[in-house]
């Protein structure tokens, strides 16, 4: 590759690394400032993945030119990136949901509560089982 190609890699893999940190940063900042559980999780997931995945583009593209060692390669970047991408939603979910069950959440602040819904059916369905049926 070229001097100056490989220079203008360089500058956006600066820019890269550069925008995720700061995505990061403020998903940290949104952790400490945010009032409820559900604002904080939205912050922990959403843009500290897209933090790393910008951090992840920025490594790759600095180490792409240079990838004769063999030693770490662009594939275990990728891998990273979709454990990444796949693990953190559904932590947060699980996280949020946990949060929903034992009452650390601020009703006031949500808008629709499509789980209360689903919650007082399957309670509802408990409570008018006859006695007996279901208990095995």
């Amino acid at each position: 590759m070229s001097e100056q190609f490989v220079s203008v890699l360089d500058w956006v893999a600066i820019l890269c690394i550069l925008a995720g940190a700061l995505l990061s940063f403020v998903a940290a900042v949104g952790l400490i400032r945010f009032p409820d559980l559900l604002s904080r999780m939205h912050t922990a997931a959403k843009p500290q993945v897209l933090g790393m995945l910008l951090v992840l583009l920025g490594i790759g593209l600095r180490i792409m030119p240079v990838e004769e060692t063999g030693v770490f390669d662009f594939g275990t970047l990728v891998l990273v990136g979709l454990f990444q991408i796949v693990t953190v939603p559904v932590a947060g979910h699980i996280a949020a949901r946990v949060g929903y069950r034992t009452g650390r959440i601020r009703h006031d602040l949500v808008v629709t509560d499509e789980l209360e819904e689903r919650l007082e059916a399957k309670r509802r369905a408990v409570r008018d089982r006859p006695p007996g049926e279901g208990t095995s």
